[in-house]
């Protein structure tokens, strides 16, 4: 296997350096951190000495030009800065592991996919529930008939002082990312979205924290049209959860399996068809990365052990010359059916995925 050097591009302050996409590249084989960018000198001293790299750049623009990199880590967890970032290194060449949600609108996404496409490189995105062998192990079961004929695809977001358009974007991506691998590509979406119980207008939109651009609503449901006729189901209100349900439930005619986000999620299966124990008495039976009502095998459960998971599967994929597991074209549809619910709620009708509007719908408000 070659070695791999890596750029690590952080910024202190507006995003800082997301959920350990730094500090990974220290327990992948092969991969040593060559440098460092960080506009902000304390956070670039303290991140320098943090990955032991040997150089510190204060505008990641330079360091892309000057050192000799195969990967670079996007690490802030600001959405404005993601498209430069990724098209400045796609163009130099470099393959990407990035922290999610992809980029702020669908315009945006669509340049980074071309950018990646025509210059060959391969993007990797922190879903770290997306690289977990437990979602594997599901699948199976699910394409075995333990639980029938699948029906809906329900999720909601932790519904903490963010639900709504906030907990869509940042909470709500990492279900639709498992709805999509589930449920296959959206087809349609039809959603509405609420401020304190009215409709939202133009006098509604705010600007997003953590550089999501507008951003409206403290509530919204929406509803998709998945392929093989699955439906998928998707809300969230402010302080109306704390997180107890932040999860994907799949329903189908004999049961239904509950999984929660992370790289080895708690995940269980109900086989009754009332989905309702205390109707029918069934049992709700653990599903692990071993399988069904088996004890979980890795001691390691945690959000660093999926980013390991996740950079091993970027090298394979360079080596190999496929996809990454959790790749640019997931990401890009993650930022449709986020999209989704704001054009819909615009327009008052359902409309098509993809998207024919590109740009932020909120900015199209009239009223």
């Amino acid at each position: 296997m070659a070695n791999y050097r890596i750029g690590v591009i952080g910024h202190t302050g507006r995003g800082n350096y997301g959920h350990g996409i730094d500090t990974v590249w220290a327990h992948v084989p092969n991969c040593e951190v060559v440098a460092v960018s960080d506009p902000n000198e304390a956070g670039r001293a303290a991140a320098q000495k943090r990955l032991e790299a040997n150089q510190a750049y204060s505008d990641y623009r330079k360091m892309l030009a000057d050192e000799q990199l195969d990967i670079v880590a996007i690490c802030p967890r600001w959405l404005d800065q993601h498209h430069d970032m990724v098209l400045e290194a796609a163009e130099g060449g470099l393959h990407i592991y990035m922290e999610k949600p992809f980029c702020r609108t669908l315009a945006e996404a669509d340049a980074m996919v071309a950018a990646c496409k025509q210059n060959l490189i391969k993007l990797a995105i922190a879903h770290q529930t997306r690289y977990s062998p437990t979602l594997r192990v599901i699948k199976e079961l699910i394409e075995n008939g333990k639980i029938g004929q699948v029906l809906e695809l329900r999720g909601r977001g932790k519904e903490d002082r963010r639900g709504g358009g906030e907990d869509l974007w940042v909470l709500g991506s990492h279900v639709f990312n498992m709805m999509q691998f589930f449920g296959g590509e959206p087809e349609w979406c039809f959603a509405q979205a609420f401020q304190d119980g009215s409709p939202i207008g133009k006098g509604d939109v705010y600007e997003g924290n953590e550089g999501i651009g507008p951003l409206a609503a403290n509530s919204l449901h929406a509803t998709y049209g998945m392929q093989d006729g699955i439906t998928g189901y998707f809300a969230s209100t402010k302080d109306a959860g704390q997180g107890a349900r932040f999860a994907l439930q799949i329903y189908g005619s004999k049961g239904v399996i509950d999984i929660k986000t992370g790289y080895r999620p708690l995940a269980y299966l109900l086989e009754d068809p009332n989905w309702c124990p205390g109707r029918s008495g069934a049992a709700w039976q653990r599903v692990t990365s071993a399988g069904l009502g088996k004890p979980e095998p890795v001691k390691d459960t945690s959000l660093h052990a999926g980013n390991v998971a996740a950079c091993v599967d970027l090298l394979a994929a360079i080596q190999e010359d496929r996809l990454p597991e959790c790749n640019m074209f997931e990401a890009r549809t993650t930022v449709e059916m986020i999209a989704g619910v704001f054009e819909s709620h615009r327009q008052s009708v359902p409309v098509t995925i993809p998207l024919k509007q590109r740009k932020n719908p909120l900015t199209l408000l009239t009223k």
